[in-house]
């Protein structure tokens, strides 16, 4: 089967906020701790002492995304391993912002669209991948 035409535009657009999200976690990693006593009190203890975990985990999501979608843009099957590990780094970043944290508590539900958002988008990148594979998109 041919590969759709909408694969390619669709790849590109995730590129995009892919790397969207390595601009969000080196803004992150780059906060000073003068930067960060700027911030209003609630958001201080959001990003004060975040352990390394999650800023691995934070790392493996972002540039994970990154590659799987240069793969996508590729037509490689590599990009389903790919995605399957940035989604499972997201999983665990977020592990640490709901549950450790509990970010919705200190930042309230706004805290909420933008990771329900990144964990709808990369399953839907595992998917059409899978998807991809299935139906000869990939190789």
């Amino acid at each position: 089967m041919s590969t759709p035409t909408w694969l390619k535009s669709l790849a590109w657009a995730a590129l995009i906020w892919n790397l969207l999200g390595v601009i969000a976690f080196s803004m992150q990693v780059m906060m000073t701790p003068e930067m960060i006593s700027k911030l209003p009190t609630d958001q201080q203890a959001a990003y004060s002492d975040i352990p390394l975990w999650s800023t691995i985990a934070f790392a493996i999501a972002v540039f994970g995304g990154l590659l799987g979608c240069i793969l996508l843009l590729m037509k490689k099957a590599l990009a389903i391993p790919i995605f399957a590990v940035s989604l499972s780094a997201i999983l665990l970043q977020q592990y640490y912002n709901f549950v450790v944290i509990n970010s919705i508590e200190l930042l309230g539900l706004s805290a909420v669209f933008m990771p329900i958002l990144v964990i709808i988008i990369t399953i839907g990148l595992l998917y059409i991948s899978i998807k991809g594979k299935q139906q000869s998109w990939l190789d």
